[in-house]
């Protein structure tokens, strides 16, 4: 087909989707669009489409399947653990790691992330200026908190955070990817192998020791679970700081009343409108159709993929009064940032309690944070990295 959207389309203004796609949107939030390899899969980009067809068990989200859109020319997301299967085995190999993501126990790590993050203020604050956010505070939060979660080493995070680049790098080769994989796989297999025979009271730990030791689990398995959480753990949360406190700087009247509000009930929200706002995963959850599927005046036929767009449909105007501005004081809308459905982010407790704390403590801590250069200076990820965000966010006060 010809004359099609290209997917993904580069933003004009950085915090906001594409406008041609946004476009597309307005007139057909189910459309075709064609995307690197030429092939067309569907994009959808309504609200209520996306949350109906992420429920729909008639789409897979196994790689494997011809008709997979995939993102990227290293075809990275192949057999990346349970992110990458269906039921019954999603659903069995996500139990094993539900647990530490339990509100009671996200709930016991406040005191811990709320100690760090003041922590890594108080060394900003005393560092030199400009300082880059990012690095200096964003990804430690919860880079730390996630390598205290699943027992493994924070010294160790550069290793991981370059590989998880490398992973996801929208120009790699399959071989790149590969072998950047395949470098989280032996790190994790060695771990899991070690905490064996030295055990703590982390992640896997209780893979090696409840799952694996019992058969429930092979060890290329809890090492794949291992790897996914690692990764999932970082990336998203460290991006969404960021671009959250670029939108605040932006919005100085948002900025502002972040800093005023008390109850945790007004910060929920905030954090929930950051998080519709910002919507760092971009390129769209992937499926295939297992089956033809009716929605709407659109059929979708077996074997054809899908995008299900969520940095789109939280900018949907038939659902969001006003989508493209920044409101933390809107009432909360239930935004699809981590999904939705039986894939929803298992992470998705931890991460808020994570910016719930960071982004206020930063603005009333720095009342005068702003961005050290002009937003044309700063350099934002490419299209199709999977999680949007900044390279490098200068700041000063």
């Amino acid at each position: 087909m010809t004359g099609l959207p290209r997917f993904p389309a580069p933003r004009t203004w950085p915090l906001d989707p594409a406008p041609a796609l946004r476009a597309v949107q307005t007139t057909a939030p189910i459309t075709r669009v064609q995307i690197w390899d030429g092939s067309t899969p569907w994009l959808v980009s309504g609200y209520d489409e996306v949350r109906t067809l992420l429920r729909d068990p008639r789409l897979s989200a196994a790689p494997e399947h011809p008709g997979y859109p995939h993102s990227t020319p290293s075809r990275f997301m192949q057999r990346l653990s349970f992110l990458t299967m269906d039921a019954p085995e999603h659903t069995r190999q996500r139990r094993f790691v539900a647990k530490p993501f339990s509100a009671k126990r996200v709930e016991a790590m406040r005191p811990r992330i709320h100690e760090l993050v003041h922590d890594l203020i108080d060394r900003l604050l005393a560092g030199p200026k400009p300082a880059d956010l990012l690095e200096a505070f964003a990804l430690p939060v919860p880079c730390t908190v996630i390598c205290h979660l699943l027992g493994v080493p924070y010294e160790d995070h550069e290793f991981f955070s370059t590989s998880a680049k490398a992973l996801i790098d929208p120009r790699a080769t399959h071989e790149e990817a590969m072998a950047a994989r395949q470098g989280l796989v032996d790190y994790i297999d060695r771990l899991l192998t070690a905490k064996r025979t030295d055990p703590a009271e982390d992640m896997l730990s209780e893979l090696a020791n409840e799952q694996v030791a019992t058969g429930n689990l092979t060890q290329h398995d809890a090492t794949l679970i291992g790897m996914l959480m690692l990764l999932g753990g970082f990336d998203t949360t460290a991006n969404t700081i960021s671009l959250g406190v670029l939108a605040l700087t932006e919005h100085r009247d948002q900025f502002e009343i972040l800093r005023q509000l008390e109850t945790p009930e007004e910060i929920d929200g905030a954090v929930e409108e950051i998080l519709r706002y910002t919507a760092v995963p971009q390129g769209g959850r992937r499926r295939v159709a297992l089956a033809d599927i009716e929605i709407g005046d659109v059929v979708i036929r077996a074997g054809d993929g899908l995008i299900l767009a969520g940095d789109l449909a939280n900018r949907d105007a038939s659902v969001v009064e006003d989508p493209d501005r920044l409101d933390l004081r809107r009432p909360a809308h239930r935004h699809v940032t981590f999904g939705h459905g039986p894939h929803q982010c298992l992470g998705m407790p931890l991460a808020r309690l994570e910016l719930q704390i960071a982004l206020p403590a930063l603005v009333r801590r720095i009342p005068t944070l702003r961005p050290a250069v002009a937003m044309d200076r700063i350099e934002f990820r490419e299209p199709g990295t999977g999680v949007y965000g900044v390279k490098e966010l200068p700041v000063t006060w």
